[in-house]
Parts: C-alpha cells; sequence; structure tokens
C-alpha cells in the first residue's frame, strides 16, 4: 500500500517554515490504518515484547493496537502531570526550550523487553527521553519504531544505537 500518498503536507504548521506531516488521511482510511499496523509489526519480527510504550499524543494511535497484536501491555508516556500516578520524568530539548515527559512507575518491570512507538521520529529528543524512562525501570529497549521518519532532522543520532525502523522515511 501506497502509505505516502495517504500524508498529507501541511505548511507553516505549527509555525512558519515548518512542513508538517498529517497522518490524519491514513488514519481516515480504514484499509490504510489496518495495513500499517500490520506492518509495524512485521519491523518487530519474531522478537518478544513485553511493554509497548506509546508517546503522548499520536504515539497512543498505534502503540495500542500493536499492544495487543503483541499480547504486550501498552504503557503511555505523556506530558508533565498528566498521568495520575507516581512517576519518573525525563526532560528533554525543544527547539526553543524544554519539556517534561512522564511515565507510571510501575509501568516497566526490571528486564521486559520494550517497543517504544510514535507516530514520527524528527529532532529524537522525545524518543530519547522515552528510551531514558524504559531503562530507568529497568526494562531493555528492543526496538524504536515510527510511522514517519525525518530522516534529515537527524533524531536517529540521539537513540545511541538502539533499533530504528519506520514505514516511511523522509
Amino acid at each position: 500500500m501506497d502509505f505516502q500518498a495517504l500524508i498529507r503536507d501541511v505548511q507553516d504548521f505549527p509555525k512558519p517554515g515548518v512542513t508538517f506531516k498529517d497522518i490524519t488521511p491514513l488514519l481516515n482510511h480504514p484499509e490504510a490504518l489496518v495495513k500499517a499496523c500490520e506492518s509495524l509489526l512485521q519491523t518487530v519480527g519474531d522478537q518478544h515484547i513485553d511493554k509497548v510504550v506509546g508517546v503522548d499524543s499520536r504515539g497512543f494511535i498505534f502503540a495500542p493496537m500493536l499492544a495487543a497484536k503483541l499480547q504486550a501491555g501498552f504503557v503511555p508516556v505523556r506530558k508533565k502531570g498528566k498521568l495520575p500516578y507516581t512517576t519518573i520524568s525525563e526532560s528533554y530539548q525543544l527547539e526553543y526550550g524544554e519539556d517534561i515527559l512522564e511515565m507510571h512507575t510501575d509501568a516497566i518491570g526490571k528486564g521486559d523487553k520494550v517497543l517504544v512507538h510514535d507516530d514520527v521520529l524528527a529532532t529524537g529528543g522525545t524518543a530519547s527521553a522515552v528510551c531514558k524512562l524504559v531503562e530507568q525501570l529497568g526494562g531493555e529497549v528492543v526496538q524504536c519504531n515510527f510511522l514517519i521518519h525525518l530522516s534529515f532532522l537527524s533524531g536517529g543520532e540521539k537513540l545511541n544505537g538502539y533499533p530504528i525502523e519506520s514505514l516511511l522515511t523522509y
């Protein structure tokens, strides 16, 4: 399936000079939604996965679907102050400033094999922070997978050798 044909470029969003890769046309296409999930699963292969970590907010679309298919738990990672239980946190750099991600302290067990999923790998700050959270709790990041990898932003370099897979690369 031609997933790229279902990704819409939105100029100057969220600010001037940025071309946003909008995945909502793909999400609105039932066959593409199913095939994208199947394709993301194929990148995992036969690796055992205990938990799938989804990143706030668009990572919450495919991560629970992947977790269900892998018979693994789903772990949401959210912006600071959005999770109701005891959390650990990790700060990361944005283009203009810093933000904080949090994960529940009981979300990952020691030795858990973890798949990290988000919709887009751009500069790598978010995914790197998520990997650090997983490791703080004793988990092992088996793979980071994304619907889209914006390779020209060099975000993969921040992932320190973690295996990276994506359906589309720009």
